[in-house]
């Protein structure tokens, strides 16, 4: 027997070849979805950010709901630009105005007002003017030695300037004709739901004896307190 049929006579070998068994990094980095950890984590990260978002917008958006409201229906805030109702309120001043007031009760004598501006030189293009409430509806404003009557009583104010109490002569007087008859330049019947608007400071205010009375339509609501500057904070 040749050497070469020796060898062929021995018993072959089968050698199977076996893959390593799954490191646990490789486990780890796969599910069964073929979704890595790493792609689920940024997956995760970008819904949070995107509810962060979301969250961020209905805080803000809400807020600036609320502010509308506030502001259309509520409270305004309003500076003083002119000296017409000095010494109440300085130029400068910033009051806040209650828009709900005049729903839930008439406008009274004395009252503080916000008004639209009518539509008259004498507004000087300002679009909201602050005055006092003298006359209401019905009643009779008249003018007598540098006084103002109503119903033919003095009126008492006791806001008007220091050392010029009863001081109301503008520069002209003749209430726009807006008043009921009879009526002259010193003489004004305030129309039904109509109000007589003055300065506490007469002789600089372009008011009511200027452009006549103002209809309650026309009011935006009644000032109720300063706060600025913070020295002079209060209610009026």
């Amino acid at each position: 027997m040749t050497d070469q049929e020796r060898t062929s006579e021995r018993p072959t070998t089968a050698v199977v070849s076996r893959s390593a068994p799954p490191s646990l990094d490789d486990r780890a980095s796969g599910s069964r979805d073929g979704t890595s950890r790493q792609d689920r984590r940024r997956a995760g990260g970008s819904r949070k950010s995107r509810k962060v978002v979301v969250e961020w917008v209905l805080l803000i958006g809400g807020a600036l709901l609320i502010a509308f409201l506030i502001k259309t229906f509520l409270f305004q805030a309003f500076y003083i630009p002119s000296e017409s109702m000095t010494p109440t309120l300085k130029v400068n001043d910033r009051v806040l105005v209650n828009k709900l007031s005049y729903k839930l009760h008439d406008v009274n004598r004395g009252d503080i007002v916000v008004f639209e501006a009518p539509d008259d030189p004498a507004a000087d293009g300002v679009k909201d003017l602050v005055k006092r409430v003298v006359g209401l509806p019905g009643e009779t404003v008249e003018f007598r030695d540098d006084r103002a009557f109503v119903d033919g009583k003095p009126l008492e104010e006791s806001y008007l300037p220091d050392g010029a109490k009863g001081v109301t002569s503008p520069s002209r007087t003749e209430f726009a004709g807006k008043c009921e008859p009879p009526a002259d330049n010193s003489k004004c019947v305030v129309p039904a739901d109509s109000y007589l608007m003055l300065g506490d400071n007469r002789t600089e205010s372009k008011d009511g004896r200027v452009f006549g009375p103002i209809e309650e339509s026309a009011i935006v609501g009644r000032v109720f307190i300063r706060i600025w500057p913070l020295g002079d904070v209060g209610f009026l």
